[in-house]
């Protein structure tokens, strides 16, 4: 939870064109500035940790016993891997 923490509440957005950052992950090169064309990005109000916290709450209590359910039919791809990594590891649960 907290990585997702990071990402939810460290991203920043330049509305015109969609382009993100991160804070943490990713920063503009000039702090709350679009790299590109300079404009000032933007946060979206939801994404605070106390609005994320409460939206964790219903995941686990709904959505984690669905996927535990199906746990035999669904492959647990770890997305904090390298793209190499994902894609082998997607290739490898398709066989």
């Amino acid at each position: 939870d907290e990585l997702l923490i990071k990402r939810v509440t460290g991203r920043l957005i330049h509305l015109p064109s969609g382009r993100t950052y991160n804070v943490f992950f990713n920063p503009p090169k000039v702090e709350g500035k679009d790299d590109i064309t300079g404009e000032p990005l933007t946060k979206r109000g939801d994404d605070t940790e106390e609005k994320l916290r409460t939206r964790l709450v219903e995941f686990h209590t709904k959505t984690k016993p669905v996927l535990e359910y199906y746990a035999s039919k669904v492959a647990n791809i770890n997305a904090d891997d390298d793209m190499e990594a994902i894609t082998q590891n997607i290739r490898n649960n398709l066989d």
